[in-house]
């Protein structure tokens, strides 16, 4: 595990691009793992610009997201489809029928769940997972005391998350309870993960991740075990580790 620490947003946002972007450089039909949240747009409007201005090619290009709320249809504003097509796909020449968001609208959600997991083996897995981290340690939404093995299904949103949701929507009653998500034997499967963390408010939350045990109580705790994580952090994010870390990750020295 590689802990990088940036001195802001936009220059942790467009390093993360940079490593999304060598990867598809290097294998054009790279399949990517996707996270939604404020953390990675950053990073996608650095996408959107190496696209434009540096002929990035999305073309052959497959992806899959995290998560979905259960029950917003794909329509809503506030759904991680409507999130995805508005930051990133919109703008770049991918392949809209290659872009896989849960369903939260699934009539029959366990067979979805297992259809979702067939689906990223036969892209033939994915090639890095881009990963927020929430304010308790959750990733995608796997909340605390998640399965560290655990696959595709669906959870109930902890208190804390719905806390932390609730300014995307008008009311707290609004924002929903469930979601569809990915598991951390998933996330844990991708062959590369860049977790991404900025402001004062994650800075527990890295800090119990990079030098605390691993634990279910903290899922992030568990990319301590991936072979190639990176965690990239802004100053405030990294306030609380008691070690010095790097400012560029080796994937990308020459």
């Amino acid at each position: 595990m590689e802990v990088i620490v940036k001195n802001s947003y936009e220059e942790m946002s467009k390093l993360a691009a940079e490593m999304i972007a060598k990867i598809v450089r290097s294998k054009p039909n790279a399949v990517l793992g996707l996270a939604t949240g404020s953390t990675p747009i950053g990073t996608y409007k650095e996408l959107i610009r190496m696209h434009k201005e540096e002929k990035l090619d999305f073309s052959n290009v497959t992806t899959f997201n995290l998560d979905e709320y259960v029950a917003l249809p794909p329509t809503h504003d506030q759904s991680y489809r409507y999130f995805m097509n508005d930051n990133l796909f919109n703008h770049i020449n991918i392949d809209k029928k290659k872009t896989h968001v849960p369903d939260g609208m699934a009539k029959d959600i366990p067979a979805f769940c297992k259809w979702y997991e067939e689906q990223i083996l036969k892209a033939g897995g994915i090639d890095v997972q881009l990963l927020g981290i929430g304010g308790n340690g959750h990733i995608a939404f796997n909340e605390p005391g998640s399965s560290l093995g655990s696959r595709t299904r669906v959870k109930t949103l902890d208190e804390k998350t719905i806390k932390d949701n609730a300014r995307f929507f008008k009311t707290i009653d609004e924002v929903p309870k469930y979601a569809i998500t990915m598991g951390i034997g998933t996330i844990m499967e991708a062959r590369s993960l860049i977790l991404l963390a900025n402001k004062e408010n994650k800075a527990d939350a890295i800090l119990k991740t990079v030098e605390g045990p691993i634990t279910a109580m903290v899922p992030a705790t568990i990319v301590q075990l991936h072979p190639k994580a990176t965690i990239i952090t802004d100053k405030a994010a990294s306030s609380k580790l008691t070690r010095e870390y790097a400012e560029e990750p080796s994937v990308l020295k020459r």
